[in-house]
């Protein structure tokens, strides 16, 4: 890859704001539920041809694959490090249910679209329909904040969100095998394929999570290891995965899923950081890649707009509504909230990067695939991920309409008067439970809604990992 000089400056500009705004807008951007993406598409879009002309990227650039290479790995690490076990198990019907119809159909029906209504070849349809079946958990967290919708619903989004790209990865990688075999891959080609997918990608990132958290801990227990530098121990592991399962033939994303996967299943106390640095640096990733994409990629989706392709985009962001109603009826959960689970689930970089990877692939009509995902991208940044503004102006309206409540005094004590206030009213809010051992031990019923905190020490911490918005009002009670 030659870099000339100018060039480079560039990239270290790009990285130096996409690190200052990324820090700089996270307040913001949590506050007024306007999605940080959609500030760094328009970023891009400024200094790219089209603006200033600072920059130029192609979709075959290898700059772009580099980067979108490292986001994608660092996203289905971290998706699998934020993944509680426990919990899946305890809800197991309900994830088999979200991955299976709800995933699933989902990706092979808007294949089925892409092939029927566009014309697209079958290979090239399956593979936007995994992308864009893809939903965003960045995006997602925005979305809920002061959403109101149950517990119940934020632990059905959060098993989707954790799981979805690793289900629909698969997917893309098989047919893109058919699709450079000509469609006719032939038995040993498929066989090597399976065992490259399932078994050496995910045993190399087992092998890798298990042996890098087993030497931390030897290391840690006999000497010890700085807080920042167990931080940045994170990021090691998600890339000696990659690399180790490609080294054998496998696949690195999976392998960095299930190096994700391993970590957060091991009974060990690892550092706060471990995980939040892990996660800022996968966002900061995510970031880079959309002023990349801003540059000029994404936009090629506004010059592929035909009317059928306008009612592609439509079914791409209501199919999930249908679907998802039909697919949690058995759960007996109310059709509202099984609507507002289908509406909650907004594009973003995921599906991007599995449409990228057909670019990657030589894929022939990868650019009209990638084109197509882009659109979707766009229109749902702009309506799921602009939703918490749509929905506060709507709120704005209703509550000048009708005479307001009095604004209660907030003492250092909140009644249940003052708590309903601010629900009503959308505010973020988290319920903390912090009742001692023995006082929950007698009574292990919790408020709805609310997180369970035994350790003071480590409050802001597991309110990161929970989402919790840095400006919510965080309500402790205790008996």
């Amino acid at each position: 890859m030659d870099i000339d000089t100018q060039n480079l400056i560039a990239m270290f500009g790009i990285i130096g704001l996409v690190i200052i705004g990324g820090a700089l807008l996270a307040g913001p951007t949590e506050r007024t539920g306007l999605p940080a993406l959609a500030i760094f598409l328009l970023l891009g879009l400024l200094l790219g041809p089209y603006g200033l002309g600072v920059l130029d990227i192609a979709l075959d650039d290898p700059l772009l694959r580099v980067v979108a290479t490292l986001s994608l790995t660092l996203v289905l690490f971290t998706d699998a490090m934020t993944l509680d076990l426990a919990e899946m198990r305890q809800n197991k019907a309900l994830a088999m249910l979200l991955l299976g119809p709800g995933t699933l159909l989902a990706a092979l029906g808007l294949g089925a679209f892409a092939w029927g209504l566009l014309g697209l070849p079958l290979i090239a349809a399956l593979i936007l329909g995994a992308a864009v079946a893809s939903t965003d958990p960045v995006v997602l967290r925005g979305m809920l904040q002061g959403s109101g919708m149950p517990e119940r619903s934020h632990l059905a989004l959060r098993l989707e969100s954790g799981m979805n790209d690793v289900l629909l990865l698969p997917i893309v990688v098989i047919a893109l095998t058919f699709g450079a075999a000509g469609g006719n891959p032939g038995a040993l080609t498929i066989i090597q394929l399976l065992v490259s997918l399932f078994l050496l990608g995910p045993i190399a990132g087992m092998l890798v999570g298990l042996s890098a958290v087993r030497l931390l801990i030897w290391v840690r227990d006999r000497f010890t290891v700085r807080r920042e530098y167990e931080s940045l121990y994170v990021i090691g592991v998600a890339l000696a995965a990659f690399a180790a399962a490609e080294a054998v033939g496998g696949s690195g994303f999976l392998a960095a899923f299930a190096a994700g996967l391993v970590v957060t299943s091991l009974d060990v106390e690892l550092c706060d950081c471990f995980l939040e640095y892990g996660r800022i640096t996968a966002e900061m990733a995510l970031l880079f890649t959309y002023v990349l994409l801003g540059v000029a990629p994404i936009w090629s989706g506004l010059s592929a707009i035909t009317p059928a392709v306008l009612l592609f985009t439509l079914v791409v962001l209501f199919v999930r509504l249908p679907i998802f109603a039909l697919a949690l009826k058995p759960l007996g959960i109310p059709m509202s909230e099984r609507i507002a689970l289908g509406w909650y689930g907004p594009r973003g970089l995921g599906s991007l990067l599995l449409a990228l990877l057909a670019i990657f692939a030589d894929l022939p009509n990868a650019e009209l695939v990638v084109a197509l995902a882009s659109l979707s991208v766009l229109a749902s940044v702009a309506t799921q991920g602009g939703w918490p503004l749509w929905r506060r102006a709507w709120r704005r309206g209703s509550k000048a309409a009708a005479s307001p409540p009095p604004k209660p005094a907030l003492p250092d004590r909140i009644n249940i008067e003052q708590l309903r206030f601010h629900m009503q009213r959308g505010d973020p809010l988290v319920l903390l439970d912090v009742r001692s051992a023995q006082s929950y031990a007698n009574s292990p019923t919790m408020a709805a809604g609310a997180l369970r905190l035994t350790n003071a020490e480590r409050a802001i911490a597991d309110l990161r990992a929970h989402g919790v918005p840095t400006n919510a009002w965080v309500v402790a009670y205790c008996t």
